[in-house]
């Protein structure tokens, strides 16, 4: 019996903590674009909220089956992106 319960306890926690990294993921990823959005267009505040908020439920959605490794390899992978961005913009001429 308390066996049963000790592991539900840990399906949940780790089920819990899961969708927290997602949700986290997907407000860096929603803020990023968001701000990106907001340098080109110039847009209020409402539809930088409402960028972000878009972008982090649609991630959270997309992965909704991934387990923590597809979690971590897609972070990597954005991480992978943005450095390749940050060295576009550094050597671009002008």
């Amino acid at each position: 019996m308390i066996g049963n319960a000790q592991e539900r306890f840990k399906t949940s926690s780790n089920a819990f903590a899961l969708l927290t990294f997602k949700v986290l993921t997907g407000l860096f990823l929603g803020l990023t674009l968001a701000l990106i959005c907001d340098q080109i267009i110039d847009y209020g505040n409402i539809s930088f909220m409402l960028v972000l908020i878009v972008t982090a439920g649609t991630l959270v959605k997309l992965s909704r089956s991934w387990t923590w490794m597809y979690m971590l390899i897609f972070n990597l992978v954005c991480v992978l992106i943005g450095l390749l961005l940050y060295m576009y913009i550094l050597i671009a001429p002008g």
